[in-house]
């Protein structure tokens, strides 16, 4: 690739932006992709190419990349009150109207609702709720964290703590004292011969027992879990993993959180993965498609447990002593009202119903037999396809071969914006409004970039094992 030319968008990023998730080194070289303009699903760069982004961006983009609506709600609010905080019991109607909406949608009832910033944000936010809730109670012990492998929860220094992916926490000293890992709910991989998907699910709750044990009871605050696991790899947990994962929770009197940033709002076929899943959070964190992600916005939704621990310690100490500056910014309180609205008249819940059976069905049509591909996985507009070197081994590529990275540059050569995840998970999860004419465009562009890639690797003699 020739290097960006003076003066150009991308020259001038190479010489300014430290970009995340990114080889900051390489970069300097190769430079970014600079994106220009969106409409629908779709978004253009800089010199007028066409792309379906198969991620919304960063699993987020609900509602596409153009909606009038909530461009107006934003211009509206910001003309009547641009700013303004929620601290020392200020408040403003977008406030209150958002957390009034939330809490009528919440999958469990809710007590009250806390808004942040980001899914990072609300994680950290409710780590520390926890730990206040535990020195409420008079359980100054009861601090540590339960995650799992190759979960995501967040960037910041207690949720990348949660988070269970080695490239968050290498170099970086996380995760922190007190955060715990448990096996990985991914049957594909973490079976073993003879057993079955329910036996696995036992599997894993007897080893979160004994995690939980070897730690002592007394220890244990929470545990978070997304629904699905989603940058870990789209990983759908077996069938009964959670009524045994909640069981032992609640024999040991463990908070559960469960972190909606990703499934919230519709993506797996209900209105919170929490249903799809027969979830009953304590805790309810949510983020991206609150805003269909057109301005930053994030919530925290506690039990009437939690509220009513949290306000007796504000009580004794004087005030709730967390918060942002921006939290509940009128603006994107207001995009995020603005959002709901339309969920709710366009049936977002309905329309993912219709054709998120479509995209299941037809990522499986197309590749769950092509030569490169283990396994494809996922639910409602939701998915992944995992690239294996061995099928019948189930085993992955060397990762110093870069065969994911390699796919997502074959998909941008062909129209798709995509996501590659570890394990060379290629990930899907387009915005909710997309179509099932476009969901096959999608894949027609990912079976092009995948065909090519498999070529490339045969002509290099790498080995492709059906």
């Amino acid at each position: 690739m020739s290097p960006p030319r003076a003066n150009s968008a991308a020259a001038r990023d190479i010489a300014s932006v430290l970009h995340p998730y990114t080889d900051l080194q390489a970069h300097q070289e190769v430079g970014p992709l600079v994106i220009a303009r969106g409409e629908g699903v779709r978004v253009w760069d800089e010199a007028g190419r066409e792309y379906i982004e198969s991620v919304a961006g960063l699993w987020c983009a609900s509602l596409g990349f153009s909606n009038e609506r909530l461009v107006q709600a934003a211009a509206a609010q910001m003309r009547k009150l641009p700013f303004y905080h929620a601290f020392t019991a200020k408040s403003h109607e977008p406030l209150i109207e958002l957390a009034e909406m939330l809490l009528a949608r919440a999958p469990v009832p809710m007590s009250k609702v806390f808004f942040a910033n980001s899914g990072s944000e609300a994680n950290d936010t409710a780590i520390k709720m926890a730990w206040y809730v535990n020195n409420a109670l008079g359980r100054p012990q009861k601090k540590k964290i339960l995650s799992r492998v190759k979960a995501y929860h967040g960037i910041t220094l207690a949720a990348s703590s949660l988070t269970g992916l080695p490239n968050n926490h290498r170099s970086f000293d996380v995760p922190l004292p007190g955060f715990l890992h448990t096996l990985t709910p991914h049957f594909y991989h973490g079976g073993v011969a003879g057993e079955s998907e329910e036996g696995f699910a036992s599997r894993c709750a007897e080893e979160l027992e004994r995690l939980i044990l070897a730690e002592g009871p007394e220890t244990i605050a929470a545990m978070f879990a997304e629904p699905i696991l989603g940058a870990g790899g789209v990983i759908v947990p077996p069938a009964t993993y959670y009524d045994k994962i909640q069981a032992v929770l609640r024999k040991y009197d463990i908070l559960f959180v469960a972190d909606e940033v990703i499934c919230g709002f519709g993506r797996t076929g209900n209105y919170w993965g929490s249903q799809t899943f027969g979830l009953q959070p304590d805790i309810i964190t949510c983020a991206k498609a609150l805003s269909a992600s057109f301005l930053p916005i994030s919530a925290v939704m506690v039990n009437e447990r939690v509220f009513q621990a949290l306000a007796s310690e504000s009580h004794n100490i004087g005030t709730f002593g967390h918060g942002y500056t921006y939290s509940g910014h009128p603006v994107p309180a207001a995009v995020a009202v603005e959002t709901l609205k339309i969920y709710d008249e366009i049936d977002i819940v309905g329309h993912v119903r219709e054709v998120g059976p479509h995209m299941q069905a037809e990522l499986r049509r197309r590749f769950a037999e092509h030569p490169l591909v283990g396994e494809v996985r996922g639910m409602g507009l939701i998915g992944a396809l995992e690239l294996v070197a061995d099928k019948a081994q189930r085993q992955n590529f060397d990762p110093s071969l870069k065969i994911g990275a390699r796919l997502v540059k074959l998909g941008e050569k062909h129209g798709v914006i995509g996501r590659m995840l570890p394990s060379d998970s290629l990930a899907f999860s387009p915005p909710l409004i997309i179509t099932r004419e476009e969901i096959d465009t999608m894949l027609d562009r990912t079976a092009r970039a995948l065909d090519e890639l498999t070529a490339e690797l045969r002509r290099e003699h790498l080995t492709v094992v059906s």
